[in-house]
């Protein structure tokens, strides 16, 4: 958890809770995705190579703003339908990115107080603005961990996780606008298969992740110039977001855009081509 961040000749210097200094270089130079993304949703926690690379994308993706509301969205209804529909209490998001209210555990536990969440980053930007997602109710609660989602192990063996969540019980996972920065299928497979397995049967799995199915040219072009900028990026079409399903019973209504999952009233009104990122969410039996 982040108590203190002082900059020094090194970068930026973090104190943790235990009172341990971090020294982690921001690469404020070189544009990041959940920078760019916070400056596209109109936050504050972004640098000049994230904003020029924002006008960038965007010049690309002229829909972009769009999309990424929906994506955020689409957390919000899924946080809220699964607590409140089908009984989740426990919550692992994974690529959580800058604290954006409201935040997954605000939308859970305002449906069930005692809702429990740990959430996962690599960015050491995040890291340093992590403490609004440690806001958590007096019942429930709420810990950060700064790790990769391509070492699903040091996630799960992680102090944060085993203190805040019971594998006994089902958890929910989200990995929600993180699987198209890892280009191999086989590598997102294998980390969605080693994270599901130690959990309890009735846990969730929820993904979105970039697609061209429905503005084709659009997003063919906006993947090439996040990759121009350093940022891999690839898009997926439905029947390769499908696979990431594998073995998982899909809850209605499937693999959709976004914001055509359980809309609500605003999200009905966006046009699908407006929206490049599919989603969906399902069980293990």
């Amino acid at each position: 958890m982040t108590t203190e961040a002082e900059p020094n000749d090194g970068g930026t210097s973090v104190i943790i809770a235990d009172g341990t200094p971090l020294d982690v270089d921001l690469k404020t130079d070189v544009p990041h995705p959940a920078r760019v993304y916070d400056y596209i949703l109109g936050g504050t926690e972004n640098f000049p190579a994230d904003r020029a690379a924002a006008a960038e994308f965007s010049r690309h993706l002229p829909n972009l703003p769009t999309s990424m509301r929906a994506n955020r969205n689409f957390m919000a209804r899924v946080a809220h339908n699964l607590a409140a529909e089908h009984g989740i209490r426990q919550f692992l998001d994974i690529g959580s990115g800058l604290p954006t209210s409201p935040n997954l555990h605000e939308v859970a536990q305002r449906v069930a107080p005692e809702s429990r969440v740990v959430y996962v980053d690599r960015d050491p930007i995040v890291l340093l603005h992590a403490r609004p997602l440690l806001t958590s109710t007096p019942e429930g609660s709420t810990a950060y961990l700064d790790a990769d989602l391509s070492r699903p192990q040091e996630i799960l063996q992680s102090a944060q996780l085993q203190e805040t969540l019971d594998l006994s019980k089902p958890v929910a996972v989200s990995l929600l606008a993180v699987v198209q920065f890892i280009p191999d299928d086989a590598i997102v497979k294998n980390v969605i298969s080693e994270l599901l397995a130690p959990l309890a049967p009735g846990s969730i799995l929820a993904i979105s992740t970039v697609t061209a199915d429905f503005a084709p040219e659009e997003v063919a072009d906006g993947t090439a110039a996040y990759r121009a900028s350093g940022i891999p990026m690839v898009s997926r079409d439905l029947t390769a977001v499908a696979a990431f399903f594998g073995g998982l019973e899909l809850l209605d209504p499937g693999i959709v855009l976004v914001h055509r999952w359980h809309p609500d009233a605003e999200s009905a009104a966006i046009e699908d081509s407006h929206v490049y990122m599919y989603g969906g969410v399902a069980r293990k039996p």
